[in-house]
């Protein structure tokens, strides 16, 4: 790419830029427009009251009432009635209780707040389903729809639903003081003659709430997850609506996962069986629609109590690990090895800074001179070859305009015959760089899923988890979105300097020397809505390279490495000392001389 193509493309990308400020629709532009959908939506759909923004209590269904034979009938008690709500209450959890359907219909996790300030509330509202599927003499029953007799206990609440005589369905919630798990029985008292088949169905639905800056973030970090017996924890797509069966063995548990919160369900024996399913939502402050219908073994032949227990509360690591069953690892930590790095290096390094009490924007400054320190040798190391190259570079020329460009293999040759007399390897710069490549990509993974930052504050970002407005544009442009992040900015003209100076120290021209601008640009739009504290490491990252190549730019002399390749190439070469590199360069050359040589031989 030349001087004139770089700057058209720059030309092009500001008067983009302008227009899209310039020509932006007004506020009375934007709200008129607003109107005519909503008139245009309402008239596609017969003015449907559900494509409306009104309450959820406006769009429940009017209650039936059940006929005189279904009153008399099983359950014929709990079929109709008020409903009524019972706290459970303690240092951690609120939780809500409803005797319809005798489930929790909300879950508030104390001394946590959303993004905005207000109670963070996972879920709430009779939209959000518990209850039992039973096939009773080929009906189904679902225990949603019945009225359940509360009692409390204690720290205890017992819901019942009497079948007749002495039958009867009995949910046990329990929950101790300063702990983040609930205990849930089920009691089927009387029904082994009653329930068919050998498999009782669970049924769990819940809507999450947005409790975060972003919802289109909260989302890309949201999916219901799930894990068989002795296997690694599974989860379904991020993106889009998906139902998945699980059928391949006993499942452990199933998580509704949110990007900071979730609500796990832990059974003490295992579901058979179940199948999950997620539905991204576009209602106002809502995340997404989970579902899981779990199967649960029935035996015809005595009575049937199921052992649970959930966990409502955050996803930081080291309290989930704390629950067992492997569920720590719904935190996502990256694919293979980036996992393994974050989960046994850069974790334990941070916890361990984190002991200190410091504030988080020290921690990953202190987190990130840590890491530079332990890399500086590959630093060193890349930096000395590229300067090799860059000390290479007019003898190299001098190759090309000898040999000239038409004969590509011929050049190449020549190249590999000048690497090997001086003692140089041409990837050796490449090479330190990739390989701390998965450390870089670790930290992409490590710092969006870090409960840790969520709600903490370092110099103007107010929250390290979530992205920092330096500019709100009111409307989306391409590329970069509605919002323009400071520390991205930042990191951009961090990651510009450094590539100008890499370009110094290779030596690099032509279409090589443009190239490197152009990624930090790109990284500008991928980046701009990822949290600030992840932009912030980048940042550092970036300076403290440079200030590590800027020093070993004053301790490296170029005129003694110059010294050493022309002594290396006076050498006779049975006096070379070969590096790996060598030996394959040997082997490569002596293989190109013997295809020409049968080249030869054939014609």
């Amino acid at each position: 790419m030349d001087r004139n193509t770089f700057t058209g493309l720059f030309l092009i990308m500001i008067v983009l830029a302008g227009s899209f400020y310039f020509f932006k629709p007004t506020e009375a532009e934007l709200k008129k427009e607003a109107e005519r959908i909503t008139a245009d939506s309402l008239k596609r759909t017969g003015n449907n009251a559900a494509t409306t923004k009104m309450p959820a209590a406006a769009q429940a269904p009017a209650p039936v009432t059940p006929d005189s034979n279904a009153l008399k009938g099983p359950f014929g008690s709990n079929l109709t009635g008020t409903e009524q709500t019972t706290v459970l209450e303690n240092e951690k959890l609120k939780l809500t209780l409803t005797n319809k359907g005798g489930k929790i219909l909300s879950v508030e996790v104390k001394n946590e707040k959303t993004y905005e300030g207000k109670p963070l509330v996972l879920f709430s509202g009779n939209e959000n389903k518990f209850g039992l599927k039973l096939n009773i003499n080929g009906k189904i029953v679902n225990t949603n729809d019945l009225y359940f007799t509360s009692t409390t206990n204690g720290t205890g609440v017992t819901m019942r639903a009497n079948y007749n005589g002495d039958k009867y369905l009995e949910y046990f919630y329990d929950l101790q003081p300063n702990t983040n798990n609930v205990t849930f029985n089920i009691n089927l008292n009387g029904f082994n003659q009653l329930v068919q088949g050998n498999a009782i169905t669970l049924n769990w639905e819940a809507i999450l709430l947005e409790q975060e800056k972003s919802v289109a973030n909260e989302q890309l970090y949201s999916a219901p997850y799930y894990k068989y017996v002795d296997e690694n924890p599974e989860h379904l797509n991020f993106s889009k609506d998906v139902k998945e069966e699980l059928t391949e063995g006993k499942i452990e548990w199933v998580a509704f996962k949110q990007h900071f919160f979730s609500g796990i369900l832990i059974p003490k024996e295992g579901f058979s069986k179940g199948e999950v399913e997620v539905k991204v939502t576009t209602a106002p402050g809502q995340v997404k629609w989970y579902a899981a219908n779990l199967e649960l073994p029935f035996n015809q032949l005595a009575a049937q109590s199921y052992g649970m227990s959930f966990y409502f509360g955050n996803n930081k690591f080291s309290e989930l690990q704390k629950q067992g069953h492997d569920i720590e690892k719904i935190v996502e930590m990256g694919y293979w090895p980036l996992k393994y790095i974050n989960r046994f290096v850069v974790l334990p390094v941070f916890n361990f800074l984190e002991g200190f009490g410091w504030g988080y924007g020290l921690i990953i400054l202190v987190l990130t001179v840590l890491l530079k320190l332990v890399l500086s040798p590959l630093t060193y190391k890349s930096y000395i070859s590229m300067a090799k190259m860059r000390i290479l570079k007019p003898e190299m020329d001098e190759i090309k305009a000898k040999v000239g460009e038409d004969n590509p293999t011929l050049l190449q040759q020549e190249y590999l015959k000048l690497y090997k007399q001086v003692g140089v390897n041409p990837l050796g710069g490449c090479l330190p760089m990739l390989l701390q490549l998965p450390i870089v990509m670790a930290f992409f993974f490590f710092f969006p899923n870090l409960f840790e930052l969520r709600g903490q504050s370092f110099l103007w970002m107010q929250d390290l988890s979530t992205y920092d407005e330096f500019i709100k544009f009111g409307f989306s442009l391409p590329f970069i979105g509605d919002h323009l992040s400071l520390m991205c900015v930042l990191m951009t003209i961090s990651t510009l300097i450094f590539t100008y100076f890499n370009n110094q120290v290779s030596g690099a021209t032509g279409q090589m020397k443009y190239i490197g601008y152009i990624m930090p640009i790109v990284f500008l739009g991928v980046l701009n809505s990822y949290p600030a504290g992840l932009n912030y490491y980048y940042f550092l990252a970036n300076m403290l390279t440079f200030g590590q190549q800027f020093l070993i730019k004053s301790m490296v002399n170029d005129e003694k490495i110059h010294a050493i390749l022309k002594e290396n190439k006076a050498k006779p070469e049975e006096k070379r000392k070969k590096s790996k590199f060598q030996a394959r360069l040997d082997e490569y050359m002596r293989q190109q001389q013997q295809a020409k040589v049968q080249g030869k031989n054939t014609k």
